[in-house]
């Protein structure tokens, strides 16, 4: 499955779930994750989107830990049924 059909799941999820799920870039600042999802009440998380099967790139990977450390929660989706469980746990943090 592409990737950006697993994208536009997550996007339309998450705005049926009263949220966003913001495409996310910053210039000179590379393997930052693709989405940056908001909820009500300061619920949030990055999402590294991917193709079914792929994984992040060792950069992406240093990037999610250098978040991790500041206490920000990164997740790779790599298949549409992964969207629900990780959207529940954002909004339930």
């Amino acid at each position: 499955m592409r990737e950006s059909i697993i994208e536009k799941k997550l996007v339309d999820e998450a705005k049926k779930r009263g949220g966003l799920a913001l495409k996310f870039t910053s210039p000179g600042f590379d393997g930052v994750p693709d989405r940056i999802v908001l909820f009500p009440k300061g619920k949030m998380a990055f999402i590294e989107m991917k193709a079914l099967g792929k994984t992040m790139r060792p950069l992406q990977i240093k990037v999610k830990e250098r978040l991790a450390r500041l206490d920000f929660r990164v997740y790779c989706i790599d298949n549409k049924e992964m969207i629900g469980g990780i959207l529940d746990e954002i909004q339930s943090s």
